[in-house]
């Protein structure tokens, strides 16, 4: 029997790894390069998309040696770190009506007075340099876009002067900033972009605002939202990989509070500080501290009110968003497809590969401008410039 295997030992390495280099190339070209996914309701805005927006009829060629969901997350967020150079802000002290202070941090080198204005709401954690925001102002800096940076209370170095910081479901702080930059800019074109769990506070703002959003923002993008915060949470404390994505958020939200709480000698917060710092994950985190901050019965009503997947429907302004099929914190069973086709003012473009804000494409993925960056600059460029109504 061995005698028939013999020639195979005869066989040169060499083509064995040949062999083996040919099916990775085949698999990579016809299983991971894809046209993204385009869901939206026929209409103005699925048309004004495919007219405008080049990137929606593109393949998306995700890095070669880089395109397992965990590695597009976290070498995206190590590899922009380093290439992209740190922003130089003009930054501007918002006192909110409570009291609070958040830090607006405005991008606006060589934009004119008319130039229009996008609000940039970052993830869970993020700042005003957050490698992904870094990687959103350079593409508006190249089309003459401005950025302003909404770091959410506690964030970006400035310290509470409340013992309120912030969370998905709500958006008081946003209607509040929204105001502010429509009442100093009045006759300049407003959008806004929220990434991650900004998006979600974006998405709140847009359902709880309904048809009066259209009087204060010409559209919304948001990248890798969690849709639906239950979904969210369960996948990334499924496995051991996505559970120490899990963990690490943790980690940072623990740490934050623990600064900020310790900030003042009778400590910021009223709460059993003890108990939130031994949170090891987001949902004990949020059953520790989010749901006492903000009133909540329990974990699963916060959630419940942050979540967006079922609230499209009341959203009346061009949103478009950008998720990937392999996002540890929302893959694709869990991106509300079937809700998103029926609405029309709504779209979403799903690439197959991904991660949580990764979007890596190219065999060496160093350039300042990005895949999401050149989604976000099209699509604001084209939405800015063609005078684009979701209600004609």
């Amino acid at each position: 029997m061995l005698n028939l295997f013999e020639p195979l030992f005869d066989i040169p390495t060499a083509y064995y790894g040949a062999l083996l280099g040919v099916g990775f190339c085949v698999y990579y070209l016809f299983e991971v390069v894809k046209t993204p996914m385009l869901v939206c309701a026929n209409g103005p805005f699925r048309s004004f998309l495919e007219e405008h927006v080049p990137l929606v009829r593109n393949k998306f060629w995700p890095t070669l040696w880089c395109f397992e969901s965990r590695a597009q997350t976290i070498i995206a967020s190590i590899l922009r770190s380093r290439i992209l150079p740190p922003i130089h802000y003009r930054r501007e002290i918002l006192t909110l009506s409570d009291g609070g202070e958040v830090a607006l941090d405005w991008a606006e080198k060589g934009c004119s007075t008319t130039s229009p204005i996008v609000i940039i709401l970052p993830g869970l954690t993020g700042a005003s340099q957050a490698e992904y925001i870094k990687c959103l102002v350079s593409s508006a800096k190249k089309v003459g876009i401005r950025c302003v940076i909404f770091n959410n209370r506690g964030l970006g170095g400035v310290e509470l002067k409340t013992p309120r910081m912030y969370c998905a479901a709500n958006s008081d702080d946003l209607s509040e900033v929204i105001e502010y930059v429509k009442k100093i800019h009045p006759h300049v074109p407003l959008a806004a972009t929220g990434i991650s769990m900004g998006g979600l506070i974006l998405g709140n703002y847009l359902a709880q605002q309904g048809v009066m959003a259209r009087g204060k923002l010409k559209g919304g993008f948001l990248i890798s939202v969690p849709w639906n915060v239950f979904a969210a949470t369960k996948n990334t404390e499924e496995n051991y990989f996505n559970l120490m994505l899990n963990k690490y958020l943790a980690s940072t939200l623990r740490k934050n509070l623990q600064r900020l709480h310790y900030s003042s000698e009778t400590g910021m917060f009223d709460v059993d500080i003890d108990t939130i710092l031994k949170s090891q994950t987001l949902r004990e985190f949020d059953s520790h501290f989010t749901v006492k901050q903000f009133g909540y019965k329990d974990v699963e009503e916060y959630y419940s009110n942050a979540t967006i997947h079922d609230k499209l429907h009341l959203i009346d302004v061009p949103l478009l968003c950008l998720s990937a099929a392999d996002d540890p914190f929302q893959p694709l069973q869990a991106i509300p497809v079937k809700e998103i086709s029926e609405t029309k003012n709504v779209a979403v473009v799903v690439t197959s590969r991904g991660g949580h804000i990764g979007f890596m494409e190219g065999m060496w993925p160093v350039k300042e401008e990005q895949y999401m960056g050149k989604l976000f600059s099209q699509f604001f460029t084209a939405l800015f410039t063609t005078g684009f109504d979701c209600q004609m």
